[in-house]
C-alpha cells in the first residue's frame, strides 16, 4: 500500500511541485496555444513552398508536441528537487526506488498524450483536415504510445539531472535531412515510429497495417524507461561515493 502510494499520490505531487504550486491555467500558453502556433506555421509554410499537406504538418506537429512536456517535465522532476534544495531528502528516504521514479512519469504520459490529443484536433478543425473516423481510435493509441515513449527518453534526462545541471534538451529535425549514420540513430528515438504510423492512419490506412511502427515506438519506450531506471540508480549511488548530486 505504500509503494502504491509513493507511486500515486507522490508522483502526482512531484509533478504539481514543477511548476511551484501554481494555478494550472499557467499550463495553457505553454501546452495548448504554442503547439496551435507551431503547426500553424509549419502548416503555411508548407503551403507556401508546395511540400506537404497540412495534414502532413498537423500529424507531425501535434504529435511531436508530446516531446516538450514528457522530455521537459520529467528531466525537471530531478533538476527541480536539487534547484528547491529538496533532492538531498528526497535521496536519503527510505521509499523504494521503483515506485519513487517511475510513479513520477504517469502525470507526465498524461500531460503530453493531452497536448497531442489537443493539437491533433484543434489543428485539424483550424486548417480543415479531414481524418477518417476509422484512424481516431488507432490514433489515440499511437499519441499514448508516443507519449509514454517519449517521457522513457526524459527519464534518461532525468537521471543526467543527478550530474549536471541543464537537462532541458530538445531537437526536431528532418530524417532525410541528416548523414545516413545520424539517420540510423534517429530511427532509435522517440516519436519517428509514432509520427510515421500516425500520418498513415490519417491517410486512411488500418491499425493492422502499422502495427509493426506502433509497437516499434512502444519497444523504444520501454527500452528508455528501463535504461532511465537503471541511471538514476546509478546516477544515485554515484552521488553518494562522490559526495555530491552534481559535477558540472
Amino acid at each position: 500500500m505504500t509503494s502504491l502510494r509513493i507511486f500515486f499520490v507522490g508522483g502526482l505531487t512531484s509533478y504539481r511541485a514543477l511548476f511551484n504550486w501554481l494555478t494550472p491555467w499557467i499550463l495553457i500558453p505553454s501546452f495548448l496555444i504554442a503547439p496551435l502556433f507551431q503547426i500553424l506555421l509549419f502548416a503555411y509554410i508548407g503551403r507556401t513552398t508546395h511540400l506537404e499537406s497540412d495534414r502532413f504538418y498537423v500529424i507531425g506537429n501535434a504529435l511531436q508536441y508530446a516531446a516538450v512536456p514528457c522530455l521537459f517535465a520529467m528531466g525537471n522532476t530531478i533538476g527541480g528537487e536539487r534547484y528547491q534544495h529538496t533532492l538531498s531528502l528526497v535521496l536519503t528516504t527510505p521509499a523504494g526506488r521503483l515506485p519513487l521514479f517511475i510513479g513520477r512519469s504517469l502525470p507526465v504520459i498524461a500531460n503530453g498524450f493531452v497536448v497531442s490529443a489537443f493539437a491533433l484536433v484543434t489543428g485539424s478543425a483550424l486548417l480543415g483536415v479531414h481524418v477518417p473516423l476509422s484512424a481516431v481510435a488507432p490514433l489515440v493509441l499511437v499519441a499514448a504510445v508516443t507519449a509514454f515513449s517519449c517521457t522513457g527518453l526524459g527519464l534518461c534526462n532525468a537521471a543526467l539531472g543527478l550530474r549536471v545541471r541543464e537537462t532541458a534538451v530538445t531537437v526536431n529535425v528532418p530524417l532525410s535531412s541528416l548523414p545516413a549514420w545520424m539517420s540510423t540513430i534517429a530511427e532509435g528515438l522517440p516519436l519517428t515510429h509514432g509520427i510515421a504510423g500516425a500520418r498513415r492512419l490519417a491517410d486512411g490506412e488500418g491499425l493492422s497495417r502499422v502495427g509493426g511502427l506502433v509497437g516499434a515506438e512502444l519497444l523504444i519506450g520501454c527500452i528508455y524507461v528501463v535504461a532511465g531506471y537503471v541511471l538514476l540508480r546509478l546516477m544515485e549511488v554515484e552521488s553518494r561515493r562522490r559526495g555530491s548530486l552534481e559535477v558540472a
